[in-house]
């Protein structure tokens, strides 16, 4: 499936538009993450890689076993994948290190932990499991966090969870959150986390949910009774039908990025099976593959992106600073001003701010396909 190395380059490079603006005040609409309920573009983009960690989850574990490995092995080297990636992010949460405070003060959620900690526990849950026992863990993952933040009063103020889901410091997410790492929380908001402990739990649905997708396109027996366009049929109509669903539980469980809620993780599931499945049929039926080679190198390093371009952001926007004619600015601060809002407007300057970094990486990318230099963990 040559579609999934596209489908993750998209996702990757949308993730190099939306998370290195020249500017977080002039941002258009489908890159700016929603404020706090209801979901665009930009929202998307953490749930579609979720959901392609659980699609490749399954085609390692046929990959492995096809290698004559025992699911000792398998769980094995799933627990060191998932904990090394959780160290990276550790890691980058204290570059660069100094002063002190870095470290002792960091921000222990994340998204490069979200990543890893959902990985494994996706990874285990679907090893030994069959499809039924799969969806039924789904299920009672999403309706229990439903039930959990809805019907459970949050201890510090005895408030039913349903009437402080517009609340983000009221939830019961937001209350883990403090009990369980107060002081070392994402600055922007101090008293709750987006990738919060508790909303973690539901981001391992979307892990399965890629699973199971993987298992309906590349069953692990030889499976001739549905042609892989038959496939595709189903995974696209099984997506719109998860839209729906989704768009449903909304009306009593708010889409929320930051919660990761339920009526959230259907949804998401479902857009990124409709946007596989269509992908898919262009790239792999229809092969029509003129555009792909720049996404096939985006989606083939994705751990390289993840971390440099985490590390350039920090260095170019806090790290790097300097006076100009007595002004104290950022390197980020000073190309985009000269280079970009100079001569465009806002929004289209801060757009452009950040397709050129998007290039930038496409280029040390293209450096590191060509020489066949894949990082892996």
């Amino acid at each position: 499936m040559l579609a999934l190395d596209v489908f993750r380059g998209v996702t990757i490079a949308g993730m190099l538009l939306v998370n290195l603006p020249g500017s977080w005040s002039a941002i258009y609409t489908p890159v700016a993450h929603s404020e706090w309920h209801g979901c665009t573009p930009a929202d998307l983009i953490f749930p579609f890689f979720l959901f392609i960690v659980g699609i490749t989850t399954h085609l390692s574990f046929l990959a492995r076993r096809s290698r004559g490995d025992t699911d000792r092995t398998i769980v094995r080297q799933a627990l060191r994948r998932g904990i090394i990636i959780v160290l990276l992010g550790l890691a980058f949460s204290a570059f660069p290190y100094y002063p002190l405070t870095r470290i002792t003060a960091m921000r222990i959620p994340g998204v490069l932990q979200r990543i890893g900690v959902t990985y494994i526990f996706g990874a285990l849950l679907t090893l030994r499991t069959t499809v039924k026992q799969q969806v039924a863990i789904i299920v009672a993952i999403l309706f229990g966090y439903w039930f959990a933040m809805t019907l459970i009063p949050v201890p510090e103020t005895h408030v039913l969870g349903a009437l402080t889901l517009d609340t983000p410091p009221a939830t019961l997410a937001a209350w883990v959150d403090r009990l369980l790492f107060n002081g070392h929380l994402w600055i922007n908001s101090v008293t709750w986390d987006p990738e919060g402990p508790f909303s973690t739990i539901p981001a391992i649905a979307t892990v399965m949910l890629g699973a199971l997708a993987g298992q309906w396109l590349v069953p692990a027996t030889d499976d001739q009774s549905h042609s892989f366009e038959a496939r595709l049929n189903a995974l696209f109509a099984v997506g719109a039908l998860g839209i729906m669903a989704g768009l449903m539980w909304n009306w009593s469980f708010p889409i929320n990025k930051s919660l990761w809620t339920s009526s959230y993780v259907v949804y998401t599931a479902g857009v990124a099976c409709v946007t596989l499945a269509t992908c898919s049929w262009i790239v792999d039926v229809q092969r029509i593959r003129w555009w792909t080679h720049p996404f096939v190198i985006f989606g083939t390093n994705p751990i390289v992106v993840f971390v440099g371009s985490e590390v350039m952001a920090r260095t170019i926007y806090s790290l790097i600073k300097f006076d100009v004619h007595g002004r104290r600015m950022s390197l980020q601060s000073y190309l985009y001003e000269t280079l970009f809002a100079s001569w465009l407007p806002p929004k289209d300057a801060s757009l452009l701010f950040a397709a050129c970094i998007m290039l930038v990486w496409l280029g040390i990318l293209t450096i590191l396909y060509r020489r066949k230099i894949f990082l892996k963990v």
